[in-house]
């Protein structure tokens, strides 16, 4: 299950309505001839509702282009709302072309009037480094401009900064108090953020119940990641009875809301029938969707189940599409497993060379039986020149991380003498180490020796 993590203020996507309206407006088609007399006055609210209402098709037929010229009108008027509005289309190529340095020359004069929205969007600018080199310290400055007005999404993106210490010097006391700040407005992300501070005792006591309480109530405003991490407190246990039920329940929540780590646990609990029937096809149902969004969690556990027979029928070729999609994220027990379909020729042509590379790759990222499968590989000239030195040498490294396995394997080199000197002590001394891994053969192989005097 994935690390709890402060949540960095995801890219508002603000509706021209938004920035440009200043009233609410419920106009008719006896307001129109009104609106459109008093905008072609120079009235600059006007302006903004008649370039509202062609953009959202309110009265009159959706026009872009009229929306842009009205705006445009207002902008070029002075109005921070149109001007900001502008830098929103520029920004987000709706209506007109996408262009950075626009976006950027039109947010700095509503952001130069005092309009937070576009000191907002000035913030986001300078931290992604868009139409402009990036500047965490200009990015932290306008930030904290539209923070001071209240403006809560600034708010979450001034707490992030002091968190990772962007822009500014790393400081979990103010990174609470500006979480506090936009939390106390009902911003679902700052009351997440929260959570993870109350979970992870960054700048206060650790306090699991405090942060299921922020995380709950992000979790009730539609919070996705609130709601997995619910999900993973109440199946731990963690600032609350265990229940697998409840567990499940915030799971599907945010799994129905696309979260990919989410729709994995759900995968996870009915392929194991943790807190609901063990279920396969749904298990299968859930790895999949998450599976497509490119979880390699998932699309690993899918090449299990379709390569053991698992909910559906056993099809090496589709296990090994599955595990090939994983491995090539990087995931090492996928990496592992490509190597065995490769030596075995199950699902493929069987090549040595191939398997070699995949266990290649695992082993080094650590994975014990692909170092101990490397050894073999050394050991005995399978898609790789024959090397007794480098076999000893991959499989110690297994035997090393207590993989029983290889411990025994290297008690019998010894014993035998197998690209090594025989050694009946350092056979006796793995064998011995396999047994207390739980591997009978080893204690078998230890009893042998030590009957015999060594």
């Amino acid at each position: 299950m994935r690390p709890f993590k402060i949540a960095k203020k995801t890219k508002t996507y603000i509706s021209l309505a938004l920035v440009l309206l200043c009233n609410p407006l419920m106009a008719t088609t006896a307001d129109l001839s009104q609106i459109t007399r008093l905008a072609n006055q120079g009235d600059v609210i006007s302006q903004t509702n008649l370039a509202e209402m062609y953009y959202e098709g309110k009265v009159v037929p959706q026009d872009y282009k009229k929306a842009l010229e009205w705006t445009q009108k207002a902008a070029n008027q002075g109005s921070a709302r149109a001007q900001t509005a502008l830098g929103y289309m520029y920004y987000e190529g709706k209506v007109v072309p996408q262009d950075y340095k626009k976006a950027l020359e039109w947010y700095q004069k509503a952001a130069n009037q005092g309009n937070a929205r576009a000191q907002m969007e000035l913030g986001s600018i300078y931290e992604d480094g868009r139409g402009v080199r990036q500047d965490h310290q200009k990015a932290f400055e306008w930030y904290q401009k539209a923070a001071n007005q209240g403006e809560a999404d600034a708010q979450v993106r001034v707490g992030f900064m002091y968190a990772e210490g962007k822009g500014v010097r790393q400081d979990y006391q103010k990174t609470m108090e500006w979480f506090m700040k936009a939390a106390n407005q009902g911003d679902a992300t700052a009351n997440h953020n929260l959570g993870v501070i109350y979970y992870k005792g960054k700048g206060v006591a650790q306090d699991y119940k405090k942060a299921l309480e922020w995380f709950t109530k992000a979790a009730n405003q539609g919070d996705a990641q609130s709601q997995f991490n619910l999900g993973v407190m109440y199946v731990e246990g963690q600032g609350v009875p265990q229940d697998y039920k409840k567990g499940l329940e915030w799971f599907t929540k945010a799994a129905n809301q696309g979260d990919a780590q989410s729709q994995f646990n759900l995968g996870l609990m009915h392929n194991k029938g943790e807190g609901v029937a063990q279920d396969y096809k749904k298990a299968l149902e859930w790895y999949t969707k998450a599976a497509n969004q490119g979880d390699a969690q998932s699309q690993f556990n899918l090449g299990l189940m379709y390569e053991d027979d698992h909910g559906v029928h056993q099809d090496y070729k589709k296990a090994l599409e599955w595990y090939q999609k994983a491995a090539n994220q990087g995931y090492a027990r996928a990496q592992e497993n490509l190597g065995f379909m490769y030596e075995d020729g199950r699902g493929v042509r069987q090549d040595y060379k191939k398997a070699f590379e995949w266990y290649q790759k695992a082993a080094n990222q650590g994975e014990s039986t692909a170092q101990m499968r490397i050894g073999f590989m050394y050991a005995n000239g399978r898609g790789v020149h024959q090397n007794d030195k480098k076999a000893i040498e991959w499989i110690t490294k297994a035997a090393n991380q207590g993989y029983a396995d290889a411990q025994n394997l290297l008690g019998i080199m010894y014993k035998n003498g197998d690209g090594v000197s025989q050694d009946y002590k350092k056979a006796k001394e793995w064998y011995g180490k396999a047994c207390d891994n739980g591997l009978q053969e080893g204690c078998n192989a230890y009893k042998e020796l030590n009957q015999s005097g060594f």
